[in-house]
C-alpha cells in the first residue's frame, strides 16, 4: 500500500509541471478538459485523489501516454513491438503510440499483380513518402506514380487508393492525422 500511495502523492506534481511545461493556466486547461478549475488545483496540491476518469483526459490533453502521467514504474522490455495489421492487400506497420494527433504508419504492398482500385474517402489529411518501388496514387480524377524519394500530401475527404504502379513491392511511410491536421514544413533559411 506504501508504494501505491507513493505514486499517487507523485501525480500531483507531475501534473502541475506539465501544466506549467505547456503555458497553460488552470481555467485553459478546464477548459479543455471540462474538469473544474477547483477539482484541478486539488489534483495538484495532492487534496483530491487522483481517478481514471480524472486522469484519461488530462493525459489526453497533454498527448501524453496514462503511464507517464502517474510515473508508473518500468515494466520490462523496452523495445516496441507493434503488431501488423494486414488490410488492402499489404502489411501495415503502426509508428507511434500515442492516442490522438497525426499517426505514423509503414505500408508495405507486396509484389504481385496490383488489385483493382477502389478509391475510400474519410475525415482527415495525409502525407506519404515512398521509400522503394513506385507507388501508384488514384486521388480524385488524378492517376499519379510515385518513385522513391517522392512525397505527397492530401486531404482524406477526396476519394483516394493507392497500390503498386507495377509488379513490384511498394514501401512507403504514411503520417495520417484524423481531424485533418496538416504538416507544416520548415522553409530553410536563405544565405
Amino acid at each position: 500500500m506504501d508504494e501505491l500511495e507513493q505514486v499517487l502523492g507523485g501525480v500531483g506534481p507531475r501534473l502541475r509541471a506539465l501544466r506549467k511545461q505547456n503555458g497553460v493556466t488552470l481555467a485553459g486547461l478546464s477548459e479543455l478538459t471540462g474538469i473544474s478549475v477547483s477539482t484541478l488545483s486539488r489534483l495538484e496540491s495532492g487534496a483530491r485523489k487522483p481517478t481514471l476518469e480524472l486522469l484519461l483526459p488530462l493525459a489526453k490533453a497533454y498527448r501524453v501516454p496514462l503511464d507517464e502521467l502517474v510515473g508508473a514504474p518500468p515494466t520490462g522490455d523496452p523495445r516496441l513491438h507493434p503488431r501488423p495489421i494486414k488490410r488492402y492487400g499489404q502489411t501495415i506497420l503502426p509508428l507511434t503510440r500515442r492516442p490522438g494527433g497525426v499517426q505514423a504508419f509503414k505500408h508495405i504492398i507486396p509484389a504481385g499483380r496490383p488489385g483493382e482500385p477502389k478509391p475510400q474517402s474519410h475525415e482527415g489529411y495525409e502525407w506519404l513518402y515512398v521509400l522503394n518501388g513506385r507507388l501508384r496514387l488514384l486521388l480524385g480524377e488524378h492517376d499519379l506514380v510515385l518513385n522513391a524519394g517522392e512525397v505527397a500530401e492530401f486531404d482524406t475527404r477526396v476519394p483516394h487508393w493507392f497500390g503498386s504502379a507495377d509488379a513490384r513491392a511498394v514501401e512507403f511511410l504514411s503520417l495520417f492525422g484524423p481531424q485533418g491536421e496538416r504538416l507544416h514544413v520548415r522553409a530553410r533559411h536563405r544565405r
